[in-house]
């Protein structure tokens, strides 16, 4: 393990491995290289890239700020952009996609890059009309309330049925591991930006841009990566058949490999 600093000092944990061009990893909401897809897929990746997985900040091993601003999380990309050579692909996934998409948009050096169901809603959904999410979630953690910013996020944000959040609440090493890393759930929630499709600031975006989802996702994140993708001039969308928001790494580095290595 390494560490950056970021543009605020402070330290971002991460790791590389492989050989090839630079292609930096970013997670959803409460993943970290501990824990989430991503150490798999950068396995399966390393044999053409030299692959970067990073704990974003106030994950894992990297450090926090007192105070959160989207733009932090930004220049903690940005630094490792340093790090990788000063120019990378970037793939993002989920929350992690969104974060990606406003690195672009924000001017970053990114060769290309590949948005995995950014978690963006059609105006129809109406659980995010009107919601603060990041205060609820900030009233929770100030109550300690840990699990219940869990259950929150997956009930109240993510649409999750009821049967699963209690399934997962009921594996311990999950668990404890989701309730870990929940104060900075409400960054993932500033990220989000009320979840409705950012078209005017994608459409500031002239990188290489790839939008994929799952086949058997939620339609409403299928709809979300069609509007992703009609917003970014000249983005690419593709459809992964049999794939659900929690995608298999071994469905999703071809893809990956396949659009980077054009």
């Amino acid at each position: 393990m390494s560490t950056v600093a970021s543009k605020d000092g402070t330290l971002i944990a991460y790791e590389k491995q492989g050989s090839g061009p630079a292609l930096v990893l970013v997670d959803g909401a409460l993943c970290w290289r501990g824990f989430g897809p991503m150490g798999k897929l950068a396995a399966l990746l390393a044999g053409q890239f030299t692959v970067y997985t990073y704990d974003r900040r106030g994950r894992g091993a990297s450090g926090d700020a007192a105070t959160y601003d989207r733009s932090r999380e930004v220049e903690d990309l940005a630094a490792l952009l340093r790090e990788a050579g000063g120019r990378a692909f970037v793939a993002g996934l989920s929350s992690g996609a969104a974060l990606a998409l406003e690195a672009v948009a924000s001017g970053l050096p990114i060769a290309k890059v590949v948005a995995f169901e950014p978690p963006y809603m059609p105006d129809t959904v109406t659980r995010h009309a009107g919601a603060d999410h990041p205060g609820k979630l900030r009233a929770l953690l100030a109550e300690d309330r840990r699990g219940d910013m869990v259950r929150y996020f997956m009930r109240d944000m993510v649409g999750a049925p009821g049967f699963v959040v209690f399934m997962m609440s009921a594996v311990p090493w999950v668990w404890s591991k989701l309730k870990a890393v929940a104060h900075t759930l409400p960054y993932d929630a500033t990220i989000m930006d009320g979840f409705r499709v950012p078209v005017a600031r994608l459409g500031e975006i002239h990188t290489p841009t790839l939008v994929v989802n799952g086949g058997k996702t939620d339609p409403n994140l299928q709809a979300s990566a069609k509007a992703v993708a009609a917003a970014v001039p000249g983005a690419g969308h593709r459809v992964l058949d049999g794939q659900t928001h929690n995608v298999a790494p071994k469905a999703l580095a071809p893809v990956l490999t396949s659009f980077f290595m054009a």
